[in-house]
Parts: structure tokens; sequence; C-alpha cells
């Protein structure tokens, strides 16, 4: 049985999910999720993605724990045709006095509603150490992602 979707829905079920991670309660999170789902991460954040609900519900509850963490949700913006929806957040580490912004990628399952997929982008400095910056473990040939920069014609691309 499909589940219908709109944006309201998606974003009340963002909104339960953020609210799950503000109290620390893993069961009000994992049910936002597929069982499956998958949490990415740019490289070198938190030992690569997150999957599977209970592992995202409980490494929120790890954060609360170690760094009095709260979050919230500034803007939404959701797609019910497509099953996404892109929001800006803050994540205050209230205990080490630091704050952390930016944007995740939805990705809601067509079947039940809930999340199947989150893409996290953080608003700080490239590494300069790599010389690719995408979200660790994120399939981006397999989903149809360009790999190699476009030819433009007139333009000599160089080593890329």
């Amino acid at each position: 049985m499909l589940i219908p979707m709109t944006a309201d829905s998606m974003a009340a079920l963002i909104h339960r999910y953020f609210d799950g991670c503000n109290r620390a309660d893993i069961p009000l999170m994992t049910s936002c999720f597929i069982p499956d789902a998958v949490h990415y991460f740019p490289p070198g954040m938190y030992g690569g993605p997150f999957v599977g609900a209970q592992m995202i519900a409980e490494r929120w509850v790890s954060a609360v724990e170690r760094f009095s963490s709260i979050w919230t949700v500034d803007q939404i913006i959701a797609d019910a045709a497509t099953g996404r929806a892109v929001i800006e957040w803050t994540h205050f580490k209230t205990a080490l006095g630091e704050v952390l912004r930016g944007d995740e990628w939805y990705v809601f399952d067509h079947a039940t509603g809930l999340i199947r997929e989150i893409r996290a982008y953080y608003a700080s400095p490239q590494d300069s150490s790599l010389r690719v910056l995408e979200l660790e473990g994120f399939a981006y040939a397999d989903r149809g992602y360009p790999i190699g920069a476009p030819h433009i014609q007139g333009r000599d691309m160089g080593a890329l």
C-alpha cells in the first residue's frame, strides 16, 4: 500500500526526526526511517556513513550525551512528486560552545513515506589534502553523477 506523501507530511517527518534527535529518543528517531536507511557525510566524518535506522539514532544519542547537542531545522523545501527534500539546519554543540551549519538532502521511500537516505553537506572549509571532495561511501557513478569534468568546447580542461 502506498502512503500518500505531501510536502507538509515530508516536512513534518523531518521535524519529528529532529525532535527525536533533540530528545535523544531512539524509538522516535527510528520511526522516521526505513530499517536500512543510510545517512552519508563528508569524508573523514564519523567513520563513514551511518547505515540503518538504529545506528543513525544511536549515533545522535551519543552526540547529545557527549556534546549536549541541540539541532534546529532552519528551512525546508520538499517535493512530494519526487520524494525529495532539502533542509538547512544548525547543530549547537552546547558543551563545546560550537555551532555547525549545513544542508541535508532527504530521499523518501515512496512505499512507506519514511526517510530512506540523508546526504549531509557541512558549511566548513575544504580539506586541502583531498583531491576529490564528495560524500564518503556514496555511489556517485552508480547513480549517474559525472565522475570527470565534462568537455567544454574551446576550453582546455587540464588534468581533470
